[in-house]
């Protein structure tokens, strides 16, 4: 098997970094690794939108995260264990790892808010 490529954190852009976040399914991704102190699976991820996703379309997610510099894969038999870089993206770009999960994270509440204001006007 060829070897997983992670780029060296000098080679991290912001440009990079913005790109792999600007998926919904990625970004939810990179959340929820950035915000856990163990490695998940892929399969972890099976689940994440309202939709289950394919493995192959996750396999391309975790391949464009990894190649942003976002996350570390390591591969254990079968599986890819996957934990996120925050350490050293935030050495290198101080505060944007916290900026752009705290906007994920006012993204969602306002969503779950106005979801649930559609939900009671159908009520009535």
């Amino acid at each position: 098997m060829r070897p997983l490529f992670h780029p060296p954190i000098e080679d991290v852009t912001v440009e990079g970094i913005l790109h792999a976040l600007s998926d919904p399914v990625r970004v939810a991704i990179f959340a929820d690794l950035a915000t856990s102190s163990c490695a998940y699976n892929c399969s972890n991820f099976l689940n994440i939108t309202e939709k289950k996703i394919p493995k192959s379309t996750l396999s391309h997610h975790f391949k464009a995260l990894r190649e942003a510099g976002l996350i570390r894969a390591e591969r254990r038999g079968v599986e890819m264990h996957n934990t996120s870089r925050c350490q050293e993206i935030e050495t290198r770009f101080p505060g944007l790892i916290d900026a752009i999960i705290n906007a994920h994270k006012v993204q969602i509440e306002s969503a779950q808010r106005a979801g649930k204001k559609r939900a009671a006007r159908k009520g009535k």
